[in-house]
C-alpha cells in the first residue's frame, strides 16, 4: 500500500506561486501514474496536472498551461507548481498515485491552499 503525504500549503497573496510536494512511502513511485488534483469550495474534484514518466509532466487539458508537474523517482517525490494564483486557484490539493493491472488507486490527504489578500 502506498502512503502519500502532502505539504507546501498555506495562505498565498494573489499573484503569489505555488509550491506543493508529495512524497511517498510503501513502493515506488516509478510504476504509478501521479497527478495532482483540487476541490474548490462548492466544486467538484478536477484534474489539475498529470504525469506518466521521467521528470516532467504536463497539465490536465481542463487546466493546460497552469500548472508544472514534475517527479523524482529516486526520492520518491511528485511535486506541482504555479505562478501568478488566483483566488480561484483556493481548493485543497490532492497527490494521487494510479497504476493499471492490476489496477490501484491511492489519494493523499490533501493540504489547504488559500489565494487572499
Amino acid at each position: 500500500q502506498v502512503q502519500l503525504v502532502e505539504s507546501g500549503g498555506g495562505l498565498v497573496q494573489p499573484g503569489g506561486s505555488l509550491r506543493l510536494s508529495c512524497a511517498a512511502s510503501g513502493s515506488a513511485l516509478s510504476i504509478y501514474v501521479l497527478g495532482w488534483y483540487r476541490q474548490g469550495p462548492g466544486k467538484q474534484r478536477e484534474l489539475a496536472a498529470v504525469i506518466t514518466k521521467g521528470v516532467s509532466g504536463n497539465d490536465a487539458d481542463s487546466v493546460k498551461g497552469r500548472f508544472t508537474i514534475s517527479r523524482d523517482n529516486t526520492k520518491n517525490t511528485v511535486c506541482l507548481q504555479r505562478n501568478s494564483l488566483k483566488n480561484e486557484d483556493t481548493a485543497v490539493y490532492y497527490c494521487n498515485a494510479m497504476r493499471g493491472l492490476p489496477v490501484l488507486d491511492y489519494w493523499g490527504q490533501g493540504t489547504q491552499v488559500t489565494v487572499s489578500s
